[in-house]
């Protein structure tokens, strides 16, 4: 495994737990204080695709030539695009 894929694997293995965790914890909120469920997806997928965007964009410097990062930076921006189709089309 070359340093690039290494370093990327390091931090999505240390950092991505913890953002699961707090969008969870958004979703959770939102389910408890009744928000429709569409509408409650939709602000969790725009939550958690944006903090995994930034955490993208905070170890581009180390791993821009990787493969593996651009396809996981493809789906955490998808992930943004689905939560703002799910809020426009929810109710």
């Amino acid at each position: 495994m070359d340093e690039e894929a290494r370093v990327l694997r390091d931090y999505l293995t240390f950092t991505v737990p913890h953002i699961t965790v707090l969008a969870g914890a958004i979703l959770g909120i939102l389910m408890i204080i009744g928000v429709p469920v569409r509408t409650a997806l939709g602000i969790f997928a725009i939550a958690y695709g944006l903090m995994l965007t930034v955490l993208g964009l905070i170890i581009r410097p180390h791993v821009s030539g990787n493969l593996l990062y651009r396809l996981t930076m493809a789906f955490f921006v998808g992930l943004v695009a689905v939560g703002a189709f799910l809020l426009l089309r929810g109710g």
